[in-house]
């Protein structure tokens, strides 16, 4: 009895150990298998397999369509859709890209720079912009302007057709702007007040084309 008594000791002792080991993190586990990874430079996360990565939209579409569905919102279907036809399409990129192209085309349209508007803009905006510049030049104006920044910026409508896409943004900016004649006097804004500004531009592209660039082609705005 004494010897089952002293092996039973020694046994719930041995548990003990291998419990108190067993049952806790000592620090230097090896990381939990990573089940997601990278795909390309979309900076999204996919199921990492042995079979052909795939890309997380053409996941959502693929559920989507699987359960008869599309997102409800039409921006999130345009941008999905816009997505699924041009891989290395990333909304955040674009936006960026659109309020740097606000700033170049809003400056150069002060300014009367024709070669910058003539790469940004389709040839519709373009000679309504060229029409406003030439009458200033007729009538001897100069536009005093300093951009000061963004409010705000947001994608309001997207669509896709076929391999043409559109993306409308709207801005909210604030700049100052001042149009004065010949002899100085001021005719049109306030050279030392700020205007805030809400611009909603259209961008268009022809997703099969290899030029990576969107076009200005439509614009409505109105100051605050």
């Amino acid at each position: 009895m004494i010897e089952i008594l002293f092996f039973a000791v020694i046994a719930g002792v041995i548990l003990f150990r291998l419990y108190s080991v067993l049952g806790r993190r000592t620090g230097h586990e090896s990381p939990p298998r990573e089940q997601y990874r990278l795909s390309g430079n979309t900076g999204e996360r996919t199921a990492a397999s042995s079979d052909t990565v795939v890309s997380l939209p053409e996941r959502i579409a693929k559920r989507a369509d699987a359960a008869g569905e599309r997102p409800a919102d039409p921006v999130a279907r345009g941008l999905l859709d816009i997505k699924l036809a041009d891989r290395k399409f990333e909304t955040d990129h674009f936006v960026e890209g659109a309020r740097a192209a606000y700033e170049m085309i809003v400056t150069a349209f002060a300014k009367g720079d024709r070669d910058t508007l003539r790469g940004l803009l389709s040839n519709d905006v373009y000679d309504a912009f060229d029409g406003v510049i030439r009458g200033r030049e007729e009538r001897n104006e100069k536009v005093e302007f300093t951009f000061v920044g963004f409010t705000s910026s947001r994608v309001v409508g997207a669509v896709c057709k076929g391999r043409s896409a559109e993306i409308t943004v709207s801005f909210d900016a604030k700049y100052v702007s001042a149009t004065s004649q010949k002899d100085g006097d001021v005719v049109e804004g306030d050279p030392s007040a700020v205007r805030d500004v809400t611009d909603v531009w259209t961008f268009g592209r022809d997703l099969g084309s290899r030029d990576p660039n969107w076009t200005l082609i439509a614009t409505t705005g109105e100051e605050s």
